[in-house]
């Protein structure tokens, strides 16, 4: 027979245990990682901006993750992204017959921005349905900061592309992006926690002071001005 009074003391110690969980998880530590990145101004030192080759700005950036070169693969995978082509003729002509014949482009090219003089260091991107002109696509930048864990900070430009169109710039062919740069930011930080690929996350606050502006093909974009910055999850 269970004695009555180690059941309770049981209960007693697994109560306690479990309200130490939901306050260090649910409490303690998003406070410390929110103080954690207020305490580290170089995050709000970095560019907010990105380039085209001929120095028209581009598309804001958005999002910073923690990690190395595979964490970055491997999470980005894993949450449902596919890593774009590189831009060519021939990757340019794949997208232009799949956009008249509507047939799917899972890993479509995207066009080239720069940051720090490079342009983007990875690339992905996010099919919707089966027509290659809608789509979620982010670029990446690897930066010379790094994390108390030693990996390094990408930082990164997420947008949504809502149809091809002319550039209102150059003239040139390109696809036309969402002005909402917001929603896309929080969709590739969704993505990346349903999956289960984020340790931690969080926003900085007024990354952007300013809030609107048009990239590089002459469409418009604002923001609420938050960095959203991501952990990701060791393997």
């Amino acid at each position: 027979m269970i004695d009555r009074r180690i059941v309770r003391r049981l209960a007693g110690v697994l109560g306690v245990l479990a309200v130490t969980w939901l306050v260090t998880a649910y409490l303690l530590m998003p406070t410390w990682w929110r103080r954690h990145v207020r305490a580290h101004p170089e995050l709000r030192n970095i560019p907010n901006i990105t380039h085209t080759r001929q120095g028209i700005p581009g598309d804001p950036l958005n999002l910073a993750l923690i990690g190395t070169e595979d964490d970055m693969k491997r999470a980005l995978l894993g949450a449902g992204w596919y890593p774009a082509d590189p831009l060519t003729l021939k990757s340019c002509l794949g997208i232009a017959a799949a956009t008249v014949l509507k047939r799917p482009y899972d890993d479509a090219p995207v066009s080239n921005l720069y940051l720090w003089g490079r342009k983007q260091d990875l690339a992905f991107e996010q099919p919707v349905g089966d027509d290659p002109r809608k789509r979620h696509h982010v670029r990446f930048w690897r930066s010379e900061l790094t994390h108390d864990d030693g990996r390094p900070v990408w930082v990164g430009a997420g947008t949504y592309d809502r149809r091809v169109g002319l550039s209102h710039t150059t003239g040139q062919i390109t696809h036309h992006i969402s002005g909402n740069v917001d929603e896309e930011r929080d969709h590739i930080g969704e993505t990346l926690q349903k999956a289960g690929r984020l340790s931690h996350a969080t926003y900085v606050d007024d990354f952007h002071t300013k809030r609107e502006g048009r990239n590089g093909g002459g469409d418009p974009w604002w923001t609420d001005g938050r960095l959203f910055v991501g952990v990701l999850a060791l393997e």
